[in-house]
């Protein structure tokens, strides 16, 4: 399974981005997704998760309202629209698949996790 973030980059805070995860080696459509972040000195942390067939999405409190995660089972692609970004959303975006096809916000459903791309926010 391999999974390759893409649509990182700089950008002023008030900007948007839109994040994609494409996913192969696995059959897409049937797991849960989620996307997490790493500030430089912090833990990795939860953002949001979305279950197999997009029906049900969850988001950490700091980015409800903000940001929406969705998926294209029929391109294996997994999405995180940004809106209205902070100096503080700045971190590195992991997507990851969980073997599970509910919704997780915990670490430890995730079996794989793609390379994360950096994305910083300038006051």
């Amino acid at each position: 399974v391999q999974l390759q973030a893409s649509g990182g980059g700089l950008v002023q805070a008030g900007g948007s981005l839109r994040l994609s995860c494409a996913v192969s080696g696995r059959t897409f459509g049937s797991y849960a997704m989620g996307w997490f972040r790493q500030a430089p000195g912090k833990e990795r942390e939860f953002v949001a998760t979305i279950n197999w067939n997009g029906g049900s999405t969850y988001y950490a409190d700091s980015v409800t309202g903000r940001f929406t995660i969705s998926r294209d089972n029929a391109k294996n692609t997994l999405y995180l629209r940004m809106d209205s970004l902070r100096p503080e959303d700045t971190a590195v975006y992991y997507c990851a698949v969980a073997n599970t096809k509910v919704v997780a916000t915990e670490q430890g459903p995730y079996r794989y996790w793609g390379q994360g791309t950096q994305v910083t926010v300038s006051s």
